[in-house]
């Protein structure tokens, strides 16, 4: 299971983005299910402007079920809004923190992102540890 970062999604609905390449390739390369949040898919939406055909191509890819989507209910949200001021020194936002929580919870350690920086940073609790994410590509 590969959860995806916005990054990707705006790549890949984009080809004036200097990763859309990249992640393409990478995309037609997966076998892995992939899962985002709506946190993620509303920061995509924003950034590809939703009356553009990279949002209306994202759209298409979703309901295809080319992509799964990991739903906040309250404690997660609640763990989610934990996380962010946990990572205040470092600003996360409720998209990165949606995907620790998705994380978390489906026991995933993987995430596509373009932003290595700050998901190196990230660490998912599993049990009374925590872990790196892997990070891909």
């Amino acid at each position: 299971m590969i959860l995806v970062d916005t990054g990707p999604l705006v790549a890949l609905f984009d080809p004036r983005d200097d990763h859309h390449r990249i992640c393409r390739d990478l995309l037609e390369r997966n076998r892995d299910e992939m899962i985002s949040t709506v946190s993620v898919l509303t920061e995509a939406f924003h950034l590809l402007d939703p009356s553009s055909r990279g949002a209306a191509a994202l759209r298409e890819f979703f309901l295809a079920r080319g992509m799964g989507m990991f739903y906040l209910d309250d404690d997660a949200t609640r763990r989610a809004f934990r996380l962010m001021e946990r990572y205040s020194d470092h600003p996360m936002d409720l998209a990165d923190a949606s995907l620790v929580v998705a994380a978390e919870r489906l026991r995933a350690d993987t995430v596509w992102t373009i932003d290595r920086r700050d998901f190196a940073t990230y660490r998912i609790r599993h049990g009374h540890g925590s872990v790196a994410f892997r990070v891909v590509p």
